[in-house]
């Protein structure tokens, strides 16, 4: 009798054990605030989609544990004011975590909104994983305990490809063309401030600055860059805007080089073509045609599934770091996974990484990399079926690029 009680007893607990473990596992749910419609929605969709194989591959390997990764998609059109309006959705819907990036106007916005809801709802946190809204004011001046920064700022960008063009005597006339927004201005200031320092004897012969997502023919602006006799423009348009420049450089054969940050993105490559080939070259913190390849598994599953390239690793380094952080506070409680993330260190497909405490700057090699046919050697993987990939030209580890901040963030109790 008494080992039959006993028997029975370590039954109950076991389910005890079991069902209180299956109701600790929670699905996670973050919601993805970047355009799904208009201009910059092919971009948009192709990161979601990003986020989405990730997520999957998260929850197959159990990244965040018996947590599940669930990431949702709401169409901003764009628009800061839209963003908040999908911001208020999604409060009520009970979303703890968003992620953004297309846009640092509408960056700003959002941090600014999530700080005043944090202040005034304590224990209904939200956190804010930015995957490429760039401005370096983000983790400077704006800074915010609730806001971490996956990709590089556009000044770590900067600074990379700079030293690289410093040591190109060929270039002599610079031209730079921009969005103009706050991520445009950063990069012309930053660019001719770089330059100066580094290369004090390259002339800046132009400076533009165009509105963002509204200009359908740039051929004006080509024409503008010929007669200034600009051998290099350097730009941080993205999306259509820069598919639409590329297109004009072609259409009037512009032979200068182009240094650019988002050369990559979707729309982009079948912009430039066969034209593109030894002219275009980008900064960015990943290349497929990396000096191993990592990630190989990635770029090929998601091109099996939707016919589309992987190319925002952002999109691999918010969820595996939110993943670890989780982990590590043994809770999904947004205050707790905020702090653990500060200081983050883990391997991310481009190598070590570490959340800097700091500012909540992600501190990351970054690449330079140029157009060019694909060779089966180390340029592999095309992109949009156009033959033509990114030659890696360098691998700057992450202390060359990193640039200090005046963060003064203030932290919860």
């Amino acid at each position: 009798m008494t080992c039959s009680n006993r028997a029975v007893r370590i039954a109950i607990g076991t389910l005890f054990c079991a069902s209180a473990s299956l109701s600790q596992a929670e699905t996670i749910k973050i919601a993805y605030i970047d355009p799904l419609s208009g201009p910059f929605a092919p971009v948009g969709q192709n990161i979601l989609n990003s986020f989405q194989y990730v997520a999957d591959k998260a929850n197959a390997e159990k990244w965040a544990g018996e947590h599940k990764l669930e990431v949702i998609g709401f169409d901003n059109k764009g628009s800061p004011q839209e963003s908040l309006n999908v911001l208020k959705t999604v409060i009520d819907k009970g979303f703890r975590y968003v992620t953004q990036g297309n846009g640092s106007g509408v960056g700003m916005a959002l941090l600014d909104a999530i700080n005043k809801h944090n202040e005034r709802n304590p224990g209904k946190e939200i956190v804010y994983l930015n995957h490429a809204a760039v401005d370096p004011d983000m983790t400077n001046s704006k800074c915010s305990f609730w806001h971490f920064r996956f990709d590089a700022n556009s000044d770590m960008k900067m600074e990379a490809l700079t030293t690289y063009m410093a040591a190109d005597k060929n270039i002599k006339k610079i031209y730079i063309i921009g969005q103009n927004y706050s991520f445009g201005q950063q990069v012309t200031r930053a660019a001719k401030e770089y330059l100066a320092r580094k290369r004090p004897d390259i002339q800046i012969v132009g400076d533009d600055l165009h509105p963002i997502g509204q200009v359908k023919d740039f051929a004006p602006y080509i024409a503008k860059i010929k007669a200034a006799g600009a051998d290099t423009v350097i730009t941080g348009n993205w999306g259509a805007d820069l598919a639409l420049l590329i297109k004009a450089a072609k259409d009037a054969d512009l032979k200068a080089n182009f240094y650019t940050y988002y050369a990559s993105t979707t729309g982009v490559p079948t912009a430039m073509g066969a034209a593109g080939i030894d002219h275009v070259k980008y900064v960015a913190y990943w290349n497929p045609n990396n000096e191993t390849f990592s990630g190989k598994d990635i770029v090929e599953g998601f091109k099996a599934k939707y016919k589309d390239d992987y190319y925002s690793i952002a999109t691999y380094s918010v969820l595996l770091g939110l993943s670890n952080a989780m982990k590590q506070a043994k809770s999904t409680d947004p205050v707790k996974v905020a702090f653990a993330m500060e200081g983050l260190s883990y391997r991310s497909l481009n190598g070590e990484v570490t959340m800097r405490k700091t500012d909540h700057q992600l501190q990351q090699p970054l690449y330079i990399a140029t157009w060019v046919k694909i060779n089966g050697k180390d340029v592999k993987y095309d992109q949009e079926n156009t033959g033509l990939g990114w030659k890696t030209n360098q691998k700057i580890d992450a202390f060359v690029a990193s640039q200090p901040s005046s963060c003064q963030m203030k932290r919860p109790s």
